[in-house]
């Protein structure tokens, strides 16, 4: 079996050093296997589950969701429904994060379209930013 350094690893799931570690520390990955030097030593299954931990955190989930999932994988047999209540629950949370996106997206609009000072002294954007009832809403 081809066993690969953590460099290795890295360049292979473009996922860095220090982040690997951190996966390992918080038990999303087993600890690696040593070679006689101590150098940390990962499998094609390490590999793999390295690239699914990166996959779902480009996808926003939580360390906790992520291994839960982990833990989901390792019994086939199971029905999927707690995978799709955890896909379902950072779908909301994605769709809360636009929608707040989107009141910050309007607002910084009209903060950056109201200024007609030449000096800072008269800039709309700073008077903004330092008082918060000249905001239209909530953000």
């Amino acid at each position: 079996m081809d066993m690969l350094t953590i460099g290795d690893l890295s360049r292979r799931t473009g996922v860095k050093i220090p982040t690997i570690r951190y996966y390992e520390q918080m038990r999303l990955m087993n600890p690696a296997e040593r070679s006689e030097g101590n150098q940390r030593r990962y499998s094609r299954l390490e590999r793999e589950r390295l690239s699914f931990i990166k996959h779902a955190r480009e996808l926003g989930l939580t360390i906790d969701a992520i291994r839960e999932l982990i833990d989901l994988s390792a019994h086939p047999e199971r029905p999927c429904l707690q995978a799709d209540r955890i896909a379902a629950e950072q779908l909301t949370d994605v769709r809360g994060k636009i929608e707040k996106l989107r009141k910050l997206e309007k607002e910084l609009e009209r903060i950056a379209t109201q200024c007609a000072g030449d000096q800072v002294k008269d800039c709309y954007v700073i008077r903004a930013l330092a008082n918060h009832q000249l905001c239209e809403g909530e953000h």
